[in-house]
C-alpha cells in the first residue's frame, strides 16, 4: 500500500515537537515512538497555528 504525501512541513512538526517537550524523542527514536496522545496534540498545536495565520491574514 501507498504511503500518503505528509500534509505538514518537517520543519512545522520539529517546531511543535519542540514546543511540546517530545523533541528529544523524536530525535533519537522517532515520531514512531510518539505516544498517540502526543500525536493528537501535535495535530491541535498546528490546527490552532493555521488558524492564527488565517485570523492574521484577514486583518
Amino acid at each position: 500500500m501507498a504511503r500518503r504525501k505528509g500534509v505538514m512541513s518537517e520543519q512545522l512538526k520539529m517546531e511543535i515537537a519542540k514546543e511540546l517537550g517530545i523533541y528529544d524523542t523524536v530525535q533519537t527514536e522517532g515520531f514512531g515512538s510518539v505516544p498517540s496522545r502526543q500525536c493528537g496534540n501535535m495535530v491541535r498545536t498546528a490546527i490552532e497555528i493555521a488558524e492564527r495565520s488565517m485570523t492574521s491574514g484577514l486583518r
